[in-house]
């Protein structure tokens, strides 16, 4: 993970009853970032005995107007998450719950409103990154204003010990507990883990840096999909950014250091030509980052290594393709 918020407060809560929730606004297919990295994150927080819920934000989606605001197709997207993820090994442990679900309870509105009296209009302008909006779009859409209310309304109704997230979700998670603090509730603590560069580069994994642009749902060749064809994984790696010798804000060192090293659990192999050294053996994410930084592992090799790794990965998502793929052309648009 990129950070806790705040350690000692992690310290102090008892793993075996607490519980934490991540949340994904399902608008559009799911991508490895979301449905291969982060299964394996919430399940080695599933082992701590964490009781561990995902929250389909599918309310959220529709004031995004993600998918053009079609409910039935966010809700179609919804459930590509779920399938894909579960495909991609995330515990059964793991619960799934509709934001529509929650918003029905009784108490929400109480909640948000709560929640929205103990912020200013400012402070919600501030939050707006989150869902990839800036004080501009308010002005033509007060909703959007709604979007961080309600993720704070959220994690408050859940009762949620521990959130969970990327980077990006650090103004939702920075807000609910300024807002605990001045309900007098016990503040949530915030997990954050990082963000997959576009595969189109960026610049350094720094969400705070404007250049920075993330694997993007609705940007197809900025990201590999959990459903994309073996033809498709390679012919988006190879056209990937990945300048020599550049580990900061190289998309494919992300996948490296971030899902393959980590998580692939065989033998990393890259096969360079012999007269570059041949064959190497990946052992870990210091001993990639110090070759590939000296130029003994040249881009095209790690790119052709990417790709049928994460192909191997994958093969559990590809073959369900063929059962989902109205589904997956509903999502689409197609």
């Amino acid at each position: 993970m990129v950070e806790v918020i705040t350690r000692e407060e992690l310290r102090g809560i008892d793993l075996s009853h607490a519980k934490a929730y991540q949340g994904f606004e399902p608008s559009g297919l799911p991508h490895i970032a979301t449905a291969l990295l982060w299964p394996k994150k919430l399940n080695d927080v599933v082992s701590t005995g964490v009781d561990v819920t995902i929250l389909l934000a599918d309310w959220h989606a529709l004031v995004n107007d993600k998918l053009d605001g079609d409910l039935e197709r966010i809700r179609a997207s919804g459930m590509l998450f779920m399938e894909g993820m579960r495909a991609m090994g995330l515990s059964d442990a793991v619960k799934f719950l509709w934001a529509s679900d929650l918003i029905e309870n009784g108490s929400y509105m109480a909640t948000l409103l709560r929640v929205a009296k103990s912020t200013t209009m400012p402070r919600l302008i501030r939050a707006l990154p989150i869902m990839g909006r800036s004080e501009k779009d308010v002005s033509s859409d007060f909703s959007k204003l709604i979007y961080p209310l309600m993720q704070v309304t959220d994690i408050i109704e859940m009762q949620i010990d521990i959130a969970i997230g990327a980077m990006d979700q650090r103004h939702a998670h920075m807000l609910c507990r300024d807002i605990q603090e001045k309900l007098h509730m016990r503040k949530t603590v915030a997990v954050h883990g990082p963000l997959l560069s576009s595969l189109k580069g960026t610049g350094r994994m720094d969400v705070s840096t404007q250049g920075f642009k993330k694997m993007s749902k609705s940007d197809p060749d900025s990201a590999i999909f959990l459903f994309d064809s073996e033809d498709d994984i390679r012919r988006k790696i190879k056209s990937a950014f990945c300048p020599a010798r550049k580990t900061e804000g190289n998309p494919i060192v992300d996948i490296m250091e971030r899902i393959i090293i980590p998580y692939f659990g065989r033998d990393i192999i890259i096969d360079r030509p012999k007269d570059k050294g041949g064959e190497l053996h990946v052992e870990s994410v210091e001993q990639f980052r110090r070759l590939y930084e000296s130029g003994d592992i040249h881009p095209l090799d790690v790119k052709s290594a990417v790709s049928e790794i994460l192909i191997d990965m994958l093969k559990p998502a590809i073959r369900l393709s063929d059962r989902l793929s109205e589904k997956i052309e509903f999502v689409r648009g197609s």
